[in-house]
């Protein structure tokens, strides 16, 4: 397991519950700390963090966020840069599972953040990594959310346990140190109507709190809402399908890593529960709207703006598209879209496209060697997987447990994680 470790009271709280679970258990953890450049103090904290995931008995690894910093918007780009870090260290150290130590608190404030008009999402206690494609087959775990900050805090003093405490926290300069300051009642020191449980309640092993690492799902809810697959990457929806699970479906056939926006989405949710028939685009997909309601990654956008070729270094595994993992063992391959080379492909990979959806083919990822005109499709040259499937799953909390994930390569029996309980 990985644990992002920033040295706050949540998360030296999370360390040392986890670090003991991971004991227990048999289980290596991995903290990681990320060091954002944003104060004097930052390397400080970083090396306290580190001491402190090596005193519990964790392996540590420290994580730099580099290069110019934004004017605007700082706080949101520090957390993609966080969670790309991250999920690019956790994947290489060979984790599934990356736990966060927000609290009951946290969820308040962004509550409060919502209503001032943040487009923040909200927090779960289990979901996929936000960043894409660093994140892709990472599961995050959040088993503090039930915890108040000041609980936690006093639960780290009662074991002499330090903390840092960033002084950016209170000020207002920042949204989530307003929210947080809202949340305080004149003359006390936690947030009115604070959320209580018994995450910290210690009937777990002695001397550390309750945690939860995997939760379980029986898939009873909307079964029949959700997403056919009907290819690699493309999909069928009903009608009456829901924003949510519709914006999910968008991002993920189109590859992206931003959801739609809400009026955009609003006004498809309308056209498609009208019964209209049409053929639209967002967020990289394209809708066909007729007897079916198909989804699959626009071609058009291939062709109009062709991506230039991704070459491949054997043995390592690259990104295309945002939708598809390629690994070749051969060097001198570079991946390009199918559009406008379908053609020149063999009698078999024209047969293998066939039996896929006329709009999704032009969308699949073909070899070429040395920029020659002689495609082969990719998952005949190479170890090709489509990377869809399982992140539309996590995105609808089909998977709950880091069993769930894994890699699927072609010509291996696809599990049906959408409809799996």
């Amino acid at each position: 397991m990985a644990l992002a470790l920033s040295g706050g009271g949540d998360s030296i709280a999370l360390l040392h519950v986890a670090a003991g679970w991971a004991r227990e258990n048999g289980r290596r953890l991995l903290a990681l700390t990320v060091d954002h450049g944003l104060s004097p103090d930052s390397a400080a904290w970083t090396a306290f963090a580190g001491q402190a995931a090596r005193d519990a008995g964790a392996d540590w690894r420290g994580l730099h966020w580099t290069g110019p910093k934004p004017s605007t918007g700082l706080p949101a780009a520090a957390r993609r840069a966080r969670h790309a870090l991250i999920a690019d260290a956790a994947r290489e150290a060979g984790a599934r599972v990356v736990l966060l130590a927000h609290t009951a608190d946290d969820i308040a404030e962004g509550e409060v953040m919502r209503d001032e008009g943040s487009t923040l999402g909200r927090l779960r206690d289990w979901g996929p990594s936000p960043a894409w494609p660093e994140g892709r087959g990472l599961l995050l775990l959040r088993p503090m959310l039930d915890a108040g900050r000041a609980e936690v805090r006093d639960w780290l003093a009662a074991r002499g346990a330090a903390w840092i405490d960033d002084p950016a926290n209170d000020d207002p300069e920042y949204a989530r140190s307003r929210a947080r300051s809202s949340l305080l009642p004149v003359g006390e020191g936690g947030p009115k109507g604070r959320m209580r449980g018994d995450r910290l309640s210690g009937e777990a092993a002695p001397g550390h709190p309750t945690l939860t690492l995997s939760r379980q799902n029986d898939g009873s809810a909307a079964v029949r809402s959700s997403p056919l697959p009907t290819g690699e990457g493309s999909f069928e929806v009903g009608r009456g399908t829901d924003a949510r699970t519709l914006a999910a479906v968008l991002v993920c056939a189109g590859g992206g890593d931003r959801p739609p926006r809400g009026d955009r989405l609003t006004g498809l949710l309308t056209r498609l529960r009208s019964g209209e028939a049409f053929t639209a685009t967002l967020c990289g997909a394209r809708i066909e709207a007729a007897d079916r309601v198909s989804i699959t990654r626009e071609p058009g956008e291939l062709t109009r703006r062709r991506p230039p070729s991704l070459p491949l270094t054997p043995g390592v595994e690259v990104v295309w598209d945002g939708r598809w993992a390629v690994t070749t063992d051969e060097p001198g391959w570079s991946v390009v879209p199918a559009a406008g080379r379908m053609a020149a492909l063999s009698d078999a990979d024209r047969a293998m496209l066939k039996t896929l959806p006329p709009a999704a083919r032009a969308s699949e990822p073909v070899l070429i060697r040395n920029e020659i005109a002689a495609p082969v499709l990719a998952r005949t040259a190479a170890r090709a997987r489509s990377l869809v499937e399982e992140r539309l799953a996590l995105a609808l909390d089909r998977m709950t447990h880091e069993r769930d994930l894994g890699a699927v390569f072609h010509g291996e029996t696809l599990r049906n994680p959408l409809f799996s309980t």
